[in-house]
């Protein structure tokens, strides 16, 4: 029997003895075509030989190409494992010819390679051809069929429609039929039972297509038309990974010796048996093929220049990747790092024919291990919070489940997985609304180009010393990157230890300095990547080699404190206030003020903003000490009664923080005060509904509440003085208002009489125009309401009329149309809305209404006239 090997060099010197030019594969990263991230057919690289845009240096050329498809109309990756023939990346061998050869010469020597070199089962052998399609003007095959005859009997030569044989390259372009070779791997009492030619493109995975022989002779035009080609030209591609499954007469492409070493290699290490099953609850297996496969397309990608990424192509590896990552942790056992060690075995079993694996071997393998090692920790803490989460309705919602795959890398199907354990569900639509959101919000991120890390040192992690330092002084830099925002750079370190607190809670990161010898650098912020505390820059250090002293910035580090420990103690204030029924939903605090969203479906009233103010003032007062129990068991801190919020999810050790165990106890890994005392003072700034059932409370502390108090002391004391410092300056202001009140009623009385007194003047103005009574004016007012009273009893008074008025009231032009009813109906009805709407335009304005009252607002006082004009032109 003729191994992988054998069967990849027979077809290269096949088609070589055809003097043929061998040509190398192409990168399976395709960097030149804007339309494929990945090179998915062996025509890719010729591509431009068929447009004519380049003209080929040789007529004839072969090669076995690297392809891989995971996305777009043949995205397979969910299928890859569970069946015998999905793969990501797989190879395509194929010959070409450019104006050369043409059908006859690709169909004799497809059947002279696979019978007489190959030894396939002429028997086995099924071929479809092109049936004609009206709506292209296309007549059947028959030419192809004619040369088909020579081989096969012709009840084995299958018509098909343009579906499966008429081959594209797009919208437009080289086009023409194509003919496929498929053979039959049944077993003969199979064979009997029903004819393989009836299985020929039913997706029966043991009748197969191991060959498209594809005919390129027409040009499509952008009307659609088609025309013929000045040359005919060869595409064929065959999969080398069905083929081996047919001539080692294998019932699956995984159980040839294209994967065996790899699968041997698997159970070796995991301690588990490969089965052969291909049922759908065989994880174990499964999983071996999803490895073995991943491999391959994870190595390729990565030799060939494409890091994982969190975008584009580099997305796309990463997607692959953390798959064969996710099968062996969860039905493998397997916990530690495992690809990697995969790639020594690959690179031995391809490096002959596609060298650059061995070239990159140890790139790639580095690159893996990085990758692997923090999906796993990704993977262990999402189950741990999975575990842990605190679900209604036996549901996990949609925000939750997009919160794990967003936030924490951790994908959904993995999600549904150990939700159906469970015996939960989860809101998948919720989730696909959270991440079409989440791609709005990308798309207007689109200018933000975040660089690879690169890593100086290994690191098993990064020891975050906040909580009892704010200075380290023989740090280590691990890693650091460059990210492009706006045309501006910035830098991304990571240290191994850091006093640094990294944003995450609703707390501002932290901000400082980094002493790099002599060299100092400002920390502007500190951002969270899953469990990385990153340290952000504006410029990187001369040199990364040296110990690092890491400074926080003290102060504002101590006011962001006061104002979290608020918050634990606003959160307490709250539920005590106003019932068991308030939870945290969202927080945000940094030095300058803390806002606290929470559950409540009414406003809160000032009664109970007094009582609430008042508690959490107390509790200041009476300096509690904070009791930190920083890493305790899940269960004893529920058994303590700890505040667990609904949607959290948590470890399973957790980080307590209270004060005063009948006041305030939650789970929070924020930065605190050591006692209440420090926070100096609360105040209460607002409150005010951000949604359905949602409040939001903003506050202030320390400093900044002795501030705002005092700013609105002077506020205050400036309004006494406006009054001669009355004893009750309120009931002055209310004295005023009253006043106030009055006057503008008078006012008002003055300019409706004002109206009064020109109604007669505007009478004796109206005109008839087209038939109708109509007024235009421009009036000295400055009260819509007294030109609208005025308008709408002038057309009582005259009837069957169209008025137009014109004022400039507090600076702005102003317009209004009232037409009467009778007016709006018929044939040359007047649409008061639709008459506003267009000479608005001259105020530089716009506004509409109904068909009997319109007014607009503008902005230029000069185009009133021209507006008044207009409307008569237009009536």
């Amino acid at each position: 029997m003729m191994t992988s090997k054998e069967i990849r060099q027979s077809f290269l010197d096949f088609f070589e003895g055809k003097k043929h030019k061998i040509v190398p594969s192409a990168p399976i990263v395709n960097k030149d075509d804007p339309s494929l991230l990945f090179t998915n057919a062996g025509m890719n690289q010729f591509k431009d030989f068929f447009l004519g845009n380049q003209v080929p240096e040789y007529r004839r050329t072969a090669d076995t190409q690297k392809c891989l498809r995971v996305s777009g109309k043949q995205n397979d990756l969910e299928e890859v494992g569970i069946d015998s023939y999905h793969h990501t990346m797989f190879e395509m061998l194929g010959n070409w010819s450019f104006g050369d050869y043409f059908k006859q010469e690709a169909i004799d020597w497809a059947w002279e390679l696979l019978t007489e070199v190959y030894k396939l089962d002429k028997n086995r052998l099924y071929v479809s051809v092109f049936e004609g399609d009206k709506d292209f003007g296309l007549s059947p095959d028959e030419e192809a069929v004619g040369f088909w005859k020579k081989h096969v009997p012709e009840d084995r030569i299958l018509y098909f429609d343009k579906k499966d044989n008429f081959w594209e390259m797009g919208d437009t372009g080289p086009c023409g039929p194509c003919s496929e070779i498929h053979i039959d791997l049944r077993p003969d009492e199979e064979r009997i039972k029903v004819p393989g030619k009836d299985l020929v493109n039913q997706d029966d995975p043991l009748v197969v297509e191991i060959w498209n022989l594809v005919f390129i002779q027409f040009n499509r035009k952008a009307d659609g038309s088609l025309e013929n080609l000045p040359e005919k030209h060869i595409d064929t591609g065959m999969g080398f990974e069905r083929l081996c499954m047919a001539i080692q007469n294998k019932q699956s492409n995984y159980d040839t010796d294209v994967f065996e070493p790899f699968i041997k290699f698997i159970e070796s290490e995991s301690g588990k048996k490969y089965t052969y099953s291909y049922a759908k609850d065989a994880m174990s297996d499964i999983a071996m093929r999803v490895v073995a496969d991943h491999l391959r397309a994870v190595s390729f990608t990565i030799a060939d220049g494409q890091m994982p990424f969190r975008s584009g192509a580099g997305y796309v590896v990463r997607r692959i990747l953390r798959r064969a990552v996710r099968y062996y942790y969860s039905f493998l056992d397997i916990k530690e790092p495992f690809l990697h060690k995969m790639v020594p075995l690959l690179a031995q079993e391809l490096g002959d024919v596609f060298p650059e694996i061995r070239k990159q071997e140890k790139h790639v393998q580095t690159t893996i291990l990085g990758e692997e090692r923090a999906f796993l920790n990704t993977l262990e803490g999402g189950l741990k919070r999975l575990d842990n989460l605190k679900v209604e309705n036996n549901t996990i919602d949609g925000s939750t489940a997009f919160e794990m795959f967003d936030t924490y890398g951790f994908p959904l199907d993995l999600t549904l997985l150990i939700a159906s354990e469970k015996g939960w569900t989860v809101d998948e639509k919720g989730f696909d609304a959270c991440l079409t959101e989440q791609k709005k919000r990308s798309q207007e991120d689109a200018k933000k180009e975040v660089g690879d890390w690169q890593e100086l040192r290994p690191s098993e992690g990064v020891s975050f010393l906040g909580y009892d330092l704010l200075e380290v002084d023989d740090a280590r830099v691990v890693k650091y990157r460059t990210v492009k925002i706006k045309d501006k750079n910035q830098f991304q370190i990571v240290l191994d230890k850091t006093p640094f607190y990294a944003e995450s809670g609703g707390q501002i990161g932290d901000r400082g300095l980094l002493w790099f010898g002599e060299e100092k650098i400002a920390v502007i912020s500190t951002q969270k990547e899953n469990d990385l505390i990153v340290h952000i820059v504006n410029k990187l250090p001369e040199n990364k080699e040296v110990i690092v002293k890491a400074v926080v910035d003290a102060n504002k580090r101590g006011l962001t404190e006061n104002n979290h420990s608020a918050t634990h103690l606003l959160h307490a204030a709250l539920r005590q206030t106003l019932g068991d029924h308030v939870q945290q939903r969202g927080s945000y605090l940094d030095e300058k003020y803390l806002r606290f969203d929470f559950s409540h479906h009414s406003k809160v009233t000032e009664e109970e903003i007094a009582i609430i103010e008042r508690m959490v003032n107390e509790k200041i007062r009476q300096n509690i000490p904070l009791e930190e129990s920083r890493s305790i068991s899940i269960q004893e801190a529920e058994a303590a009664g700890a505040m667990m919020l609904f949607g959290e999810k948590y470890g399973e050790f957790v980080r307590m923080i209270t004060f005063d165990p009948e006041y305030s106890r939650e789970l929070c890994g924020g930065t605190h005060v050591p006692s209440t005392g420090k926070i100096g003072l609360f105040k209460l700034r607002s409150e005010s509904s951000i949604a359905t059932g949602i409040r939001r409370i903003e506050a202030l502390t320390a400093d900044k509440a002795e501030e705002y108090i005092n700013k609105e002391l002077e506020e205050l004391q400036t309004v006494r003085s406006l009054f001669k410092n009355p004893k009750n300056v309120g009931q002055s202001v209310s004295k005023l208002q009253e006043e106030n009140k009055q006057l503008k009623k008078e006012v008002e009385k003055l300019l409706a009489a004002q109206a009064q007194a020109m109604k007669g003047q505007l009478k004796a103005s109206f005109k008839e125009v087209n038939g109708r009574k109509f007024l235009a004016a421009r009036l000295p007012l400055s009260d819509s309401n007294a030109i609208k009273t005025l308008g709408y009893e002038l057309e009582q008074e005259i009837g069957d009329c169209v008025i137009v008025f014109g004022a400039e009231i507090k600076g702005k032009p102003q317009l209004m149309a009232i037409v009467s009813k009778e007016l709006t109906q018929g044939e040359n009805a007047v649409h008061a809305g639709n008459l506003i709407r267009e000479i608005a335009k001259e105020i530089k304005g716009g506004g509409g209404g109904q068909p009997f009252f319109a007014t607009a607002g503008g902005k230029d006082v000069s185009g009133l006239e021209k507006a008044l004009e207009k409307a008569e032109t237009m009536v």
